[in-house]
């Protein structure tokens, strides 16, 4: 053969050669993306998690029993995962009402004055209660009563008795929460009680639904137990201290029957979700088994509970809601004063470092009540007393309270270990919370 042939030869082979690269590159590359692509996909598949099942709360085909202090779960499960849908879908993400729209009155410092305050005398209130009447137990400092809150670029509407009740006239206030909400009802009677007669005025004996009545106005300012908002076996405004936390998540009926007929409704709910986990029972369970939740999941799912009740039944033209946001407890010096190992006990002034947030306060459990809130628009109005309420190391009963249960020696020779550093002495702040609805209203 030739040396011109063998050139012929190469050159008929290279266009050959240099296709077949070329589909041989092309199907690589098909192949390549198919085989990514099915990656992907199987990822994805193995990582899917199950679809978020809803259930539709506050229906009256109940199957459970209704629960009291005395229901016990007949067994216990894992959380099943369910959701509360919302039953009225129109419900979005909408404006809310959180304050003023000319200025934050959430936004500000604590100035003494012994002028103005405090809004009355603690032992002229005949609605006081033992668990929060400080100096009657003992504390000889009253400073935590002068205390007046003054927003940064504002001020919040003088308080004025007379004008509260024709606010009132021919209408219901209800509180409904815990004894925390219950404490802000007691300062409310206490800075209402004083302008009307005492032949004039009335309230029914402690219950779940306790009633204070003004003839003269024909208007009830009311405290509802519902330290859960929806039923569960702590609905027992004194016999609540149970081993077992069981609620039904899905239903606010029980209480909602009381608070429907009311025209102001002031809510809260918080410390009772950061006692552990929560059994859950269902309103459609028949055999008496309960799931268990960590106590913010199951309180996702009670505030969805009462969020789709404001959502379906409430008319903003009719009625106005309040929610309180949490309120902070003072447990720990060392996160005011580094280095110390007390709680509230034997403070005597507010904190004075503006933004200071201790861990009584839990974030996330504020971002989801916020998430929820959010989707009400301007159905509710936010009362957010949880900053300004944070500075008030000085405000709680501490040692200055009666206790129904014996304190030990070693309690008694230890006085921060047996302080309440959790509810507030009145006169104190929780007066300013009911300035601000006062100043909503």
């Amino acid at each position: 053969m030739t040396q011109s042939q063998r050139c012929n030869r190469k050159r008929t082979h290279s266009p050959l050669i240099a296709l077949f690269f070329l589909v041989f590159i092309v199907c690589s590359i098909l192949y390549n993306e198919l085989s990514i692509q099915r990656i992907h996909q199987d990822s994805h598949h193995d990582h899917q998690e199950d679809p978020v099942r809803y259930i539709q709360p506050n229906l009256f085909d109940r199957k459970s029993e209704v629960l009291d202090r005395f229901s016990k779960c007949n067994a216990t499960r894992e959380y099943s995962g369910w959701k509360i849908g919302w039953a009225d879908p129109r419900v979005k993400s909408g404006r809310r009402r959180v304050g003023s729209e000319r200025c934050d009155v959430f936004s500000g410092k604590w100035v003494f004055d012994n002028a103005s305050y405090p809004l009355y005398n603690e032992s002229q209130c005949p609605y006081m209660s033992d668990q929060l009447a400080c100096h009657k137990h003992g504390r000889s400092d009253v400073r935590y009563q002068y205390w007046r809150w003054q927003p940064h670029n504002c001020n919040l509407k003088r308080w004025n008795a007379t004008e509260m009740w024709e606010k009132l006239r021919g209408k219901r206030l209800m509180f409904v929460g815990d004894s925390l909400n219950r404490g802000q009802w007691i300062s409310m009677l206490c800075l209402l009680q004083s302008v009307i007669p005492e032949n004039k005025r009335s309230i029914t004996p402690n219950a779940q639904l306790t009633i204070f009545r003004a003839e003269e106005y024909n208007a009830t300012v009311e405290f509802l137990w519902a330290p859960l908002l929806v039923e569960s076996n702590s609905d027992d405004p004194v016999n609540h201290r149970l081993d077992e936390r069981i609620i039904c998540p899905d239903s606010v009926l029980k209480h909602s029957s009381q608070w429907e007929q009311a025209d102001i409704l002031v809510f809260n709910s918080y410390l009772w979700w950061r006692q552990g986990p929560v059994k859950l029972l269902w309103s459609s369970e028949e055999n008496g088994v309960c799931e268990e939740l960590d106590g913010l999941g199951a309180m996702e799912l009670a505030m969805s509970a009462w969020a789709d009740w404001v959502a379906s039944k409430l008319n903003p033209l009719k009625k106005r809601v309040f929610f309180v946001t949490m309120s902070p407890t003072h447990l720990w010096s060392r996160e005011w004063q580094p280095g110390s190992e007390g709680n509230c006990y034997n403070e005597k002034i507010p904190i004075d470092l503006e933004g200071y947030w201790g861990s009584g306060s839990d974030l996330p459990t504020m971002r989801m009540v916020d998430k929820v809130l959010s989707k009400l628009g301007s159905k509710v109005t936010v009362l957010n007393i949880t900053q300004l309420s944070e500075y008030r190391k000085d405000g709680h009963p501490s040692i200055y309270r009666k206790f129904w249960e014996t304190l030990k020696p070693q309690q008694l020779s230890n006085p921060p270990s047996y302080s309440d550093c959790i509810h507030w002495c009145l006169p104190g702040v929780p007066d300013v919370w009911n300035e601000l609805l006062f100043h909503f209203l």
